[in-house]
């Protein structure tokens, strides 16, 4: 860990620390008694909500079991969608952080537990919600959780024993001609719980298109934001976090301020791109909109039997001679999965279809003098809205033990060819290879606390180990692989560099710098400016290394 220029905080990390004790767990003399979470509850308008874990339906023992095989059956069936996770104000999309206790893939009667996901959550309606409910969880020393809609593959949302505010029904959205001292035009301000097809939607009724994510379920104002946020327009527009014009939070103390670049202006800093879940409450964000424009989009697959040369030059090829293109404003989402290729989709956004044609054609040439085949789409549309509809697939959830390393434009123009070797030799070892290719260097960097290591890199690769939804051991051997063996092959290739906050792995070592960079210092300072008593926990945000979970949950202080 990077502490350089630290060392006159330690007393105050020292006395702070002396203060703290573990937070309050379920069944232990401090914790509420049933009174006393009725009157809470009482307090809130009846918006407390008691945790049964969606797998309850598929167990016959523990105190959660409700078994019903047909529900049971549904829920399998459908546990893949998004929409299953984030309409709950508990279930994660990532199951690793539910730690096997009410998993529906096991057998009926494995036990069923609340186990490591929050016992309650607070549906936040108002700004009043998220006040009682940190004074309540103050009073009882319990741990607090921001939950947004549980897309969060780090466990920043998961919270073993806490409550946790849920923000989904935040669903506000309103058009606006923004005006301050830094910026002049439209904007869109957006409610905690807009999702990304909410925010295309509302955007698309004005004619503007906003920021957002490949996957359209992620919550815009949640962690996406916060921690950067990538997407199919960052190499036109910058990340979601350049968009941010201003933050409407609840803070530790109970205030609710405006975050902007004059107002709380170092709050406003770190809330843009510096990790979700620790400075504050966000309840909205307003963004800028752009207008809408002509869009060309492609999608790309091929394939070979066996791993070849042929095909690892392909891949190559491809990465390489699509960096004008994301100069351009392209941005290539792609992957390799053992010996097949597919790009889904490179969009360029304002380009013209021979623009894109040219870009690719290397590629294409290529593959045909390889004999290899493909399937190719390109189409020109009137508006990204319309490219997204069409060439868009579909996003499920992701439950690998992903990894991820943001690649340096330098590494992909000087050794390529290293490059493409160590994703060969990741490939072949059964992992997932994806990359979003873009280029967020804006000749006017917005004054945020983006990761630095975004600003040049050409790459954000996200690494992925197989899921087992019956063995902990054989998971827990994945999520070793990854972080002693597959993300230091990457880092390897970028020394000094950074990941993507949101994509990363969870046990990534020095994760104060990976994901933070040079920023981390100063972070640190607005955490103790505005929650000098760490009320909000995450795991790898601000902060966090000041206390420990304990095998059975509990959050205690590190000291």
């Amino acid at each position: 860990m990077r502490r350089q220029g630290l060392f006159f905080l330690v007393p105050l990390v020292l006395g702070i620390q002396a203060c703290r004790s573990c937070r309050c767990f379920p069944n232990e003399p401090c914790w509420p008694s049933l009174q006393q979470w009725s009157e809470f509850n009482t307090t809130l308008g009846g918006k407390l909500i008691g945790t049964v874990p969606i797998g309850s339906v598929c167990h016959t023992q523990g105190g959660c079991a409700a078994y019903d095989a047909a529900s049971c059956a549904d829920l399998i069936s459908d546990w893949a969608f998004p929409v299953t996770h984030y309409e709950t104000s508990s279930s994660p999309m990532a199951s690793w952080f539910a730690n096997f206790s009410c998993d529906p893939f096991l057998a009926p009667n494995a036990p069923c537990n609340i186990g490591s996901v929050q016992w309650f959550a607070v549906n936040v309606s108002t700004a009043e919600d998220v006040q009682k409910t940190i004074r309540f969880t103050r009073d009882h020393n319990i741990r607090l959780v921001i939950r947004n809609t549980g897309h969060d593959y780090l466990g920043k949302s998961t919270a073993p024993g806490a409550v946790a505010l849920w923000t989904h029904y935040l669903k506000d959205t309103h058009y606006l001609e923004y005006t301050s001292a830094h910026y002049n035009g439209p904007a869109l301000r957006l409610g905690a719980g807009i999702q990304g097809f909410d925010a295309m939607a509302a955007a698309h009724a004005q004619n503007k298109v906003v920021v957002t994510g490949n996957c359209a379920s992620v919550g815009i104002a949640g962690g996406y934001t916060q921690g950067g946020g990538h997407g199919q327009l960052a190499s036109r527009f910058g990340l979601a976090a350049d968009q941010a014009l201003e933050w409407e939070v609840v803070t530790a103390d109970g205030q609710l301020l405006t975050a902007s670049p004059t107002e709380n202006a170092d709050l406003y800093w770190a809330l843009s791109g510096g990790g979700g879940g620790t400075y504050a409450v966000v309840l909205s964000v307003t963004v800028k909109a752009h207008p809408e424009m002509t869009t060309t989009s492609a999608t790309l697959a091929f394939g070979v039997t066996g791993v070849t040369t042929q095909f690892w030059e392909v891949v190559q090829t491809f990465v390489v001679d699509i960096l004008p293109l994301l100069d351009a404003g392209a941005v290539a989402i792609w992957a390799v999965v053992g010996s097949t290729f597919s790009l889904t989709p490179i969009s360029l956004p304002g380009g013209r279809h021979d623009q894109l044609q040219k870009g690719l054609a290397s590629t294409l040439a290529l593959l045909e003098r390889y004999n290899i085949s493909y399937t190719y789409d390109i189409q020109e549309f009137p508006t990204f809205w319309a490219s997204y509809e069409a060439m868009n697939p579909h996003s499920n959830i992701t439950e690998a033990q992903i990894g991820g390393r943001l690649m340096p434009r330098s590494t992909v123009e000087s050794d390529p060819t290293t490059l493409i070797a160590t994703l060969r030799s990741i490939a072949e070892e059964g992992v997932v290879v994806s990359g979003v290719s873009l280029n967020v260097s804006r000749s006017a960097v917005p004054w945020n606390a983006v990761n630095p290591a975004w600003r040049d890199a050409a790459i954000s690769f996200v690494l992925g180990t197989t899921y087992n939804y019956t063995s902990r051991m054989v998971d827990l051997q994945c999520q070793s692989l990854m972080t002693d063996s597959l993300i230091p092959r990457l880092a390897a290739l970028s020394p000094g560099g950074g990941a993507y906050l949101n994509e990363a792995d969870w046990k990534q070592p020095d994760w104060q710098w990976v994901f933070y960079g040079v920023h981390y210092p100063m972070l640190e300072l607005v955490k103790q400016k505005y929650d000098p008593d760490h009320v909000f926990y995450a795991r790898t945000a601000v902060g966090s290394e000041w206390w420990v979970q304990e095998e059975d949950g509990r959050l205690c202080p590190a000291l």
